[in-house]
């Protein structure tokens, strides 16, 4: 799975699914070919080689030009290299090819959410969600509630993200989300209880400088500078040279 921390909240599915019914080469000995060529660009993609993995990925595009799959990787190939059209446009072709592979969709509403079109994000998570054969609908709930929250929509954002979390209680952007919305809604009180669960979880040091970073800003809006010193100053050690660790030095520079 890729995951772009977009305010570390949206998630894009990048798992390539292997399904006989997303192919459809010209011939039974191109698609093994293109099958090939997929292996070894997922491979080069999962290790930092996005130009390789694209060039792979391409090959197989020739061999396999319907194939539902390799459309899809090439659509992660190209986020990885942050050209954006390009990716938006095999992500739409590979659903053109296979309406209901849920690993694209979901991928194309993280994509949308990325570049700030929210009302189109919408109906693409609302297709999932009412998908009853979709495995892991808190994670489109939690896009569209991002979206929404963006449209201002608040209350329908807190009811999505609600939604989330009867699904998948301990789902980390649900949490984080649910957080910032309650933050900016002046309930400081119920984002500090929430950030203080997301760390609890134990998410990992990246996640942990990032909600620390956030209660140091809820703890000065409260007043509180002691508090609020000593989550930025736990932000920066836990994620040194991070982008949340230099918003904190930055806070605890003007701070002194």
């Amino acid at each position: 799975m890729r995951k772009l921390a977009a305010l570390g909240m949206v998630w894009l599915a990048a798992g390539l699914v292997g399904c006989a019914t997303l192919g459809g080469g010209r011939s039974e000995e191109d698609s093994k070919k293109a099958t090939s060529r997929l292996a070894v660009g997922s491979d080069h993609l999962k290790n930092g080689r996005s130009a390789l993995a694209l060039r792979e990925f391409l090959a197989a595009e020739k061999l396999d030009p319907k194939n539902a799959q390799v459309q899809y990787a090439l659509a992660d190939a190209y986020l990885a290299q942050r050209k954006y059209a390009e990716a938006e446009q095999h992500a739409r072709r590979s659903l053109e090819l296979f309406p209901d592979y849920h690993d694209a969709r979901l991928f194309l509403a993280g994509l949308l959410l990325l570049r700030e079109r929210y009302a189109e994000v919408i109906p693409e998570c609302d297709r999932l969600v009412d998908d009853p054969t979709f495995p892991s609908p808190w994670r489109a709930l939690t896009n569209r509630a991002w979206a929404e929250y963006k449209l201002k929509r608040v209350k329908e954002a807190r009811e999505s993200l609600q939604l989330a979390r009867e699904y998948r209680s301990n789902y980390l952007p649900a949490i984080l989300a649910l957080a910032i919305l309650e933050s900016d809604a002046g309930r400081q009180s119920e984002a500090i209880h929430l950030y203080q669960e997301i760390i609890a979880l134990n998410p990992g040091a990246a996640v942990e400088s990032e909600v620390n970073y956030r209660l140091g800003k809820t703890y000065l809006a409260l007043g509180k500078r002691r508090e609020a010193m000593g989550h930025l100053t736990t932000s920066v050690a836990r994620a040194p040279g991070s982008h949340w660790a230099k918003r904190s030095q930055a806070y605890l520079k003007r701070m002194h």
